[in-house]
Parts: C-alpha cells; structure tokens; sequence
C-alpha cells in the first residue's frame, strides 16, 4: 500500500510539475516583471527605477486615454454585438442540420483558425481597399442598374465612385467581427446543441409562433453560451491590436495600439506596463461578471 502511495504521488508531481514549472517561468515571472515596471519611472535612456509610484496609473487616468479606453471599449462592444447578432442564427442553423452538414459546417466555422490571422487581414484588406472585390461587385450593381434605368428610359446614375471601406472605423469593425465571429459560434452551438428540442415543439404546439418560442424559450436556456460568447468574443476584441493596426487610420487606434507605441516607440515601459494591467483588470472584472452570471442560471435552473 505504502508502495503503491508512493508511487501515485510520484506521477502526479511528474505529471503537474512540468507545466507549472512552465507556466511560471514563461508566464508568472515575466508578467510579475511587467507589473512591476509598472511601479516604476525610467531612468536615462534605458534604465528604469522601481521607485513604487503610482504617477503612471495616475497618467492613465488622463482624458486622452479615457477616451481611448472608451472607445475601445464601444468598437469591442459593438463587435460583440454584431457577432452574436449573426452567430446566433449561425449556430441555431448548425444545430437543426442533419449529421452529415453538421459536420461540414462545423468544420467551416473553424477554418479561419487553420490560418494566420495577418494573412487573413492582408485577405480582407484586398476586399476593402478602393479597387477590392468590394468596390468591384458594387461598381458592376451601379452599372448595370444605370443600365437598366437607361433602357427604361430614366436618366443614367452617372459614374460609380468607390468607397472608402479601409483605413477607418468602419474596417475596423468589420475586421474585428470577421476574426473573432467564431468565438461567438461555438459557444452558442454548443449550449444550443445541449437544449431539449421537445419544449420548442410544445411551445409551438400550444399556439407560440417562430418568435415568442425562440425569445421565450431558446435565448433564456442558452444564455450561459450566450454570456460566455459575449466575454470570450469581447476580451479579445478589447485588446486587439492587428486588426486596428493594418485595417484602421489614425484616428482607429484602440488601446492596444497604444500601448505597443509605448514600449516600442515612446521607449516609456512604466506607463506602457500600467495600460496594459488596466486593460488586465478589466478582462479580470469581465470574466468575474461572466462567473457570476452563469453561476445564477446554474442557480435557478436546479432550483436553489
């Protein structure tokens, strides 16, 4: 028995020691350093002083960066919404298909992760730029509405002029729901897939339409998918820095890009490591809120 004990404790610490080892000296050290750079104050050129002031966090506070903040906080927001506006009915259709499509489409909702998001921005800017395919499908509808108002004998819409679809605010967002749409359908999917589709037929039986069953009956039993699509589909989206980067103009930055310029460019790594634990402590603050959402449906659906 004693043998037998020994040996179970022997390959559980063979088996935790080697990622915790990991985790701690490529993950926890570096991100302790970081936090406490953010305590500090450059000194010179390239030193920096752990002086324990709080002058930085005290500078993030700053209208300038609040309103960054802000704004980042809305175009996540916004991506978030637009996502699971159309991931929603995605996942709802995947899950009424049969086995065979299923699996089809499954496996399109997760292509994207086979490749590299920077070759999928570079893909999508040769959409939105000013001669994409965009533009390109939009001059072909101008023209051949303007053709067809000629032959009916309207005047002609005249000459189409391309949109500008790239370097804003607008390409940004679109980029953002493009990337992280996935991570709204899965989850979705996967507390959809898990519903007792015999309440839906009741409730189309006792004379609910297609609306009332889906608001009153799919979206309250999905909502611990729903809440956690909306946080793994946010706290990415909060921090982005690619997507604004290649696809917004100047005046498209989010908080990430900010906080790059920092530690890149401003060589400023006490207030660029203060920024990035205040954009931590709100992923922190927003996965506590999804615990605590999801922790009362678990609540109220056994009944306590």
């Amino acid at each position: 028995m004693l043998n037998r004990d020994g040996q179970s404790r022997s390959t559980f610490w063979a088996t935790v020691l080697p990622p915790t080892l990991w985790v701690a000296v490529f993950f926890l050290v570096p991100l302790g350093i970081v936090w406490l750079y953010s305590f500090g104050q450059n000194e010179g050129l390239t030193g920096i002083s752990l002086t324990g002031t709080f002058a930085n966090y005290v500078r993030a506070f700053d209208p300038l960066y609040l309103q960054i903040f802000a704004k980042s906080i809305f175009v996540a927001g916004l991506t978030t919404l637009l996502c699971l506006i159309i991931g929603f009915p995605v996942a709802l259709a995947i899950v009424f298909a049969d086995e065979k499509s299923r699996t089809w489409l499954l496996m399109l909702v997760m292509l994207p992760f086979w490749t590299n998001l920077l070759i999928r921005t570079y893909a999508l800017i040769a959409v939105l730029r000013t001669e994409g395919f965009a533009n390109f499908t939009l001059e072909w509808l101008w023209n051949n509405a303007s053709g067809v108002m000629t032959f009916a004998g309207l005047a002609p819409l005249g000459d189409f002029q391309p949109l500008q679809l790239l370097y804003n605010n607008f390409a940004v967002v679109v980029g953002l729901v493009y990337v992280h749409l996935p991570f709204m359908v899965l989850p979705l999917y996967a507390a959809l897939d898990r519903l007792d589709k015999s309440l839906m037929e009741a409730s189309l039986d006792l004379g609910a339409g297609h609306l009332r069953t889906l608001f009153s009956i799919v979206v309250p039993l999905a909502m611990p998918g729903i809440v956690s699509g909306v946080i793994i589909t946010f706290v990415p989206a909060l921090g982005a820095y690619l997507t604004p980067d290649l696809l917004g103009g100047p005046d498209s930055q989010m908080i990430a890009n900010v906080i790059e310029r920092q530690f890149k460019r401003a060589n400023d790594w006490p207030f660029g490591a203060a920024l990035s634990f205040l954009l931590m402590y709100a992923t922190f603050i927003a996965i506590a809120m999804r615990s605590y959402l999801t922790r009362g449906k678990a609540v109220d659906a056994h009944g306590i």
